[in-house]
């Protein structure tokens, strides 16, 4: 929110300087972003009176002007302004003057002409981009009066950084209630006389939704003069408040909205036909809004119209086939409560916001909408003319203010601070909030503009803010800090983030939106949950996996030259579940595990002399996860098997300890060649919940005999995997007392002749045994490898090569 310092100064004027009121409103809640000037610098730059013109004797574009700068000689300055006319006053920058892009100004000749001086432009004074000719002041204006007095240029311009609950301070009134309480300063707002009513005239309005309009208020005012300027004083206020000004009859109701906080909107009459309904919109209709924008209306979007002929979105915007034009002659004002529920999210449905549904969304006064439609209908007759039919007031349904209590002992205990009770009684009678006391308690009824009190810590946060933050003692706790024992066993997101970090995977976060086609695509998931009111278009459901985020990541570094990208996320996904309920962490009917995702594409290492170039592949990826997991990595198998966003061929469903725990594989080629990708990435996704119990380290007894180490090389079915042996000698081995001697088994070497037809591939496995107690004859190697084997044979069939 934007305003000038001069403006809020008119309501509340306390005695202190820019600097101290931007602190103590920041401190009390109101943030001030930043503070800025008016107006740049300038100096001698004065209010100047065109005495006379005449036609430049060498130039046609060129005008010699006679100049009153209120010294009693004028200046003769040649300005080629298309403005410049006799009787106006306009910015002289006087021979000396110093302008805002650093020009000075001295005595110069042009075509022949000797110029003391300039007449100066909006933009060349740095107050808008304004270059189409000289800056038109008010004739009131006294020639030789610095400019920077006579437009109050020395400014400030406030910007406020408001939370959502404070909906009463986006006005100049409510801002000023603020300082008001805060630094003890009286609070004066501006007076005016009614209008005298003139007219009987009165526009039938019916409301038909209680739920939507709380209260409307209107009256019809016929005859004005919308073709009227705009003063001067109004502009510069809501030019400086970030508002553009467009007409008279636009400019006063945006200006009682930035003033008293009130919203209001002005319709042709001529353009109404017949009288007004409040209701739901229905199912089809459509409204070309003030924005030029079509919308399609939904049922649970509030409107106004005239017959069948919607004119207004209810608290949003109004129609374009009733809004005034400088050919309006009568009007009708309308001024109303819309319940804030009812215009919550309609604007951003259609993507646009508007400074009415800003603020009725949040909550606007509902108790002073009469009087500010009289200050509406003063500031229209006084600059626009017309005659004034009734107000016509129609109470409805309007919220219940229920009282709210606040115990004075947890006011102290929240705030840790012995606050007096006649400290308090000071602080809400100074911030308008009527109360009662009874005993410990102060019962306070929320005021017609404050819809932020509703709980015993609204008022414990609002005695806070006025007391002032930092009056409250900065004290130790008191209380034991009891250190929390980590368990060892458990790999948290910290730990996990860190030990990939480590592997040298860098850490990207996605959104949690994404395209409809990734689901199907890399999820397979043909039913995803879609937004109701997605950020954007092509972010319209919420992923089911991580894997399209981090291909999409990889995308976007390959078309910017990256030649090698490892890139891990650590993120929640959501799929349909009927069997989940709600809760405090949970949605129902919407599963939310948090998976731990991982991508690696290019190089396998950096580009370096030592190492040939190779590509990252499959075995690359799994040994990362398997150093990620551990001690655990021993449980984990990898299962062949398809997967949507998968290379059929070379991919794997993980299990750990006999559970699902996630997938790893090569994308698919169709993905990589619609990425343009060279090389496809290798990927893997795992359940962190699986993966965050580790083992806990056992010590053991090491053996002091001597390590043997054999080989065996087998004939083994094509169809036969690894991982089919290494269960068999695993489950043999457990199963047999004996052959506990064997210490490690590792494969290292796979042969198969592609010249013969045959079935059948080398297989060589190393193992490495040790006893216990005695060093190991040949006799009871022999042995242990021969049981092993005749488990093979009888499990799978191998034979021994030769």
């Amino acid at each position: 929110m934007l305003f000038p310092e001069s403006w809020l100064r008119a309501f509340v004027n306390p005695d202190i300087d820019t600097q101290a009121l931007s602190h103590r409103l920041t401190m009390a809640g109101l943030e001030v972003e930043e503070t800025d000037p008016a107006a740049p610098p300038f100096e001698g730059v004065v209010v100047g009176h065109i005495v006379d013109i005449a036609p430049h004797p060498d130039a046609d574009k060129l005008r010699v002007c006679q100049v009153d700068d209120g010294t009693g000689s004028p200046l003769q300055i040649v300005c080629g302004a298309p403005n410049a006319a006799a009787g106006i006053k306009v910015p002289l920058a006087r021979v000396g003057a110093q302008l805002p892009n650093g020009m000075q100004i001295g005595v110069v000749k042009m075509r022949g002409v000797a110029s003391s001086g300039m007449l100066c432009s909006a933009r060349e004074l740095g107050l808008s981009q304004d270059h189409d000719g000289l800056l038109v002041l008010d004739p009131a204006l006294q020639a030789g009066q610095s400019l920077r007095e006579a437009l109050d240029l020395d400014d400030t311009v406030f910007t406020l950084k408001l939370t959502p609950n404070r909906a009463d301070c986006l006005s100049i009134l409510g801002v000023a209630r603020e300082v008001s309480a805060l630094t003890g300063a009286p609070l004066v707002v501006p007076t005016y006389e009614p209008v005298a009513v003139t007219l009987e005239d009165i526009l039938p309005v019916r409301v038909d939704a209680p739920d939507l309009c709380g209260r409307f208020a209107g009256r019809v005012i016929r005859g004005v003069n919308a073709r009227a300027q705009t003063p001067s004083w109004m502009r510069t206020r809501l030019e400086r408040a970030g508002q553009r000004s467009i007409s008279a009859l636009v400019d006063i109701s945006n200006y009682v909205m930035l003033e008293l906080g009130r919203p209001t909107h002005v319709f042709d009459l001529k353009r109404v036909d017949g009288g007004l309904t409040v209701r739901w919109a229905r199912h089809g209709e459509q409204l070309e809004l003030l924005n030029g924008q079509t919308v399609q209306l939904d049922p649970d979007v509030g409107v106004i119209c005239a017959g069948d002929q919607i004119e207004s979105l209810a608290g949003i915007m109004g129609g374009e086939g009733s809004s005034v034009t400088l050919d309006t002659t009568d009007i009708y004002v309308e001024a109303a409560f819309w319940w804030p529920e009812a215009i919550m999210g309609r604007a951003r449905r259609y993507k646009f916001s508007s400074e009415a549904s800003h603020r009725f969304e949040r909550g606007v006064d509902f108790a002073s909408i009469s009087e500010h439609l009289e200050y509406m209908s003063r500031l229209i007759v006084d600059i626009c003319g017309g005659q004034v039919g009734p107000v016509d007031d129609q109470v409805i349904n309007l919220p219940e203010r229920k009282p709210v209590a606040m115990r004075l002992s947890r006011c102290r205990k929240v705030l840790g601070l012995a606050v007096a009770s006649n400290e308090v009684e000071a602080i809400f009678t100074r911030l308008a909030l009527p109360y009662v006391q009874q005993d410990d308690a102060f019962i306070v009824t929320p005021p017609s503009y404050r819809f932020d009190i509703a709980i015993e810590e609204d008022l414990i946060e609002e005695v806070a803010r006025v007391y002032g933050f930092e009056r409250i003692p900065d004290l130790p706790p008191v209380a034991r800090a009891d250190m929390l024992i980590e368990p060892e066993t458990l790999r948290g997101p910290h730990m996990l983030r860190a030990r990939m970090a480590a592997l040298d995977y860098q850490e990207v976060i996605n959104f949690a939106f994404v395209e409809e086609a990734w689901e199907h695509d890399y999820a397979g998931n043909d039913d995803p949950i879609r937004l109701l009111n997605p950020i954007a278009s092509q972010l319209a459901v919420m992923r089911s996996s991580l894997i399209g985020g981090l291909l999409a990541n990889i995308v976007h570094n390959a078309n910017r030259k990256q030649s090698r990208v490892r890139v891990f996320e650590l993120g929640r996904v959501f799929a349909r579940d009927n069997t989940v309920v709600d809760g405090d962490l949970a949605v129902a009917g919407v599963r939310q595990p948090v998976r731990l995702a991982g991508a690696a594409w290019g190089p396998a290492l950096d580009e370096q002399w030592g190492t040939a170039t190779r590509q990252v592949d499959f075995y690359d990826v799994k040994k990362d996860l398997e150093n990620l997991l551990g001690e655990s990595a021993h449980d984990l198998v990898c299962i062949a098997h398809a997967h949507p966003a998968l290379h059929p061929g070379r991919s794997a469903r993980l299990e750990l300890a006999g559970q699902t725990v996630g997938w790893i594989g090569e994308i698919h080629p169709r993905w990589a060649q619609r990425c343009d990708l060279a090389q496809a990435p290798v990927v893997f996704e795992i359940d962190v919940d699986a993966v965050s119990a580790s083992l806990l380290p056992a010590p053991g007894e090491l053996s002091r005999q001597p390590v043997v180490i054999r080989d065996l090389a087998l004939w083994v079915n094509t169809a036969v995997s690894y991982q089919d042996l290494l269960d068999t000698f695993t489950h043999t081995i457990q199963s047999d007392d004996t052959l506990g001697i064997v210490k490690d088994i590792k494969l290292f070497d796979v042969w198969r002749d592609k010249t013969a037809q045959t079935s059948e591939k080398s297989m060589a496995f190393r193992f490495w045994l040790q006893g216990h107690d005695a060093t190991l004859d040949d006799a009871t190697v022999e042995q242990c490898l021969s049981r092993l084997l005749d488990a093979l044979v009888a499990a799978h069939g191998v034979r021994q090569r030769a």
